[in-house]
């Protein structure tokens, strides 16, 4: 036995511990907190996933319903700048459509087509749930201008000729304007609120809702006043409204002038032609009473088919003397020998119109 072999007791293995380092399970009380605490965490990541979600969708929801508000706007602002105000400008002489029938029949037919492309667009807008009423009824609003448009634009050539053909288009024009005053009333009263309601119930604030009229006044609803506007023949409605008060009635025609110059009933006028050649006619009411909606007609013979050009005095005064601006829509015969026939229409009344006509030989020169 060796030195070093002496005294030594035998080793003890040591215990192994398991693979992974598996400890005790805990105790009964310990678990209980910590599923606790797990499905209370669970929880709340469920509670803020369904916020943020609802907000999104709010946040969504509102977002839809301004662009909507702003589309709108958006087609109003076109109906009434693009369409109504250069329509009656049109119709008024004071815009681009100056000139024969055909060029104002065709500017009419130009904003029909806008108004048409309006509707379309109307119609694809994405309105929201709470934007449907108002929706059906910004689409009435703007079928109504649309229609009315097209029916304008069929009867413009025909009011502005003479006659009962004139009458009744002036009539059927008056009647289509009545239906852009129900497009004004529609969208104040039926759309706006409608946006203003569903704007309101969502909290949103800040926002603007439109205006929109496109019938810029109501003297557009006379008969006497769309004739006079578009040189045409007003309703005998129009201009005969009750028996005519005691006391004589009527006017006598001075004088007819036309490029600065004096026509003469007695030998051949020459005058130059042009675009919109307008005549000025002088006339007197000779009576005791003031008259409203005075005719002043025009009419062209001799050379190819006749050409007749109107407008209306809105009033004249008791022996006063007042003026008719009458415009040729279409261009005079060139180089032909022709008559110009100026006539003061009868009023209710009038006892005696031998006065209230002249004719004028004239020859067109360029």
């Amino acid at each position: 036995m060796s030195f070093f072999d002496e005294g030594d007791e035998p080793r003890r293995p040591r215990p192994r511990r398991p693979a992974g380092g598996v400890t005790s399970p805990p105790d009964p009380q310990t678990a209980r907190i910590r599923q606790g605490v797990a499905a209370g965490a669970i929880l709340l990541v469920v509670i803020l996933l369904v916020v943020g979600i609802r907000g999104c969708l709010d946040s969504a929801k509102k977002r839809s319903l301004r662009d909507y508000n702003a589309e709108v706007a958006s087609l109003v602002q076109e109906s009434d700048d693009q369409v109504a105000k250069p329509f009656f400008e049109a119709l008024s002489g004071t815009g681009a459509a100056t000139g024969d029938t055909v060029n104002l029949a065709t500017q009419v037919n130009q904003l029909k087509i806008v108004a048409e492309e309006l509707v379309d667009r109307a119609r694809r807008l994405d309105a929201p749930d709470e934007m449907k009423p108002a929706q059906s009824n910004l689409l009435l609003v703007l079928e109504l201008r649309r229609d009315g448009l097209r029916k304008i634009a069929d009867k413009i050539p025909t009011a502005q000729s003479s006659g009962n053909q004139s009458e009744a288009a002036v009539r059927q024009i008056t009647g289509q304007m009545m239906q852009f005053l129900a497009s004004d009333v529609i969208y104040s009263q039926r759309v706006v609120p409608y946006i203003k309601r569903a704007l309101d119930e969502n909290d949103i604030t800040g926002q603007t809702i439109a205006d929109s009229r496109f019938l810029p006044s109501i003297d557009w609803l006379d008969e006497a006043t769309v004739a006079q506007r578009l040189g045409g023949t007003a309703p005998a409605a129009a201009r005969r409204r009750g028996p005519p008060a005691p006391g004589s009635h009527g006017h006598g025609l001075s004088s007819t002038t036309v490029n600065g110059t004096e026509l003469s009933t007695d030998e051949a006028n020459r005058i130059q032609a042009s675009p919109n050649l307008t005549f000025t006619i002088n006339f007197e009411n000779q009576a005791e009473n003031d008259e409203q909606a005075v005719g002043v007609k025009v009419e062209i013979t001799g050379a190819g088919r006749p050409i007749t050009a109107r407008a209306v005095v809105p009033q004249t005064s008791a022996n006063s003397d007042a003026t008719a601006e009458v415009t040729l829509r279409q261009q005079p015969p060139i180089g032909q020998p022709v008559e110009i026939k100026v006539t003061v229409e009868d009023v209710p009344g009038e006892a005696d119109s031998s006065n209230n006509t002249a004719t004028y030989p004239a020859l067109f020169t360029r």
